[in-house]
């Protein structure tokens, strides 16, 4: 399991933002990765109309990817891992830090699976 959730400020170019092209190559980077099966991998995003950066300069802009992952691999594995999706990530997005000034953030999670239910025919 993987879940990608990215939360990016309404004030950057979609073109430049390509986020169809964003979640295409982190879901093929988790993939060929070899701990996260595709069928598990799942991206959303949310566009946030309502944000203030820094000092509040109006151009300012964000993107903030949050991504779940399942238990079972190790600190050594998800700190690998999550340095090639950042590494990718920045590089995605150099377009927008030739354009505006942008704030990028990265969190992976653990979940525990006390209580967890899914069902999928993928």
């Amino acid at each position: 399991m993987a879940h990608f959730i990215y939360e990016y400020s309404s004030n950057l170019d979609p073109a430049l933002l390509d986020m169809e092209g964003l979640m295409a190559k982190m879901h093929a980077k988790a993939n060929e990765s070899g701990i996260f099966p595709l069928a598990g991998i799942r991206s959303r995003a949310i566009r946030c109309d309502e944000f203030r950066v820094g000092d509040g300069t109006p151009t300012n802009g964000f993107v903030n990817l949050s991504m779940k992952v399942g238990r079972g691999r190790t600190p050594e594995t998800r700190l690998e891992i999550g340095k090639e999706l950042f590494d990718l990530l920045i590089e995605h997005l150099e377009p927008l830090f030739q354009k505006h000034g942008l704030a990028v953030s990265f969190e992976m999670r653990e979940l525990e699976e006390k209580v967890k239910f899914n069902k999928k025919n993928l």
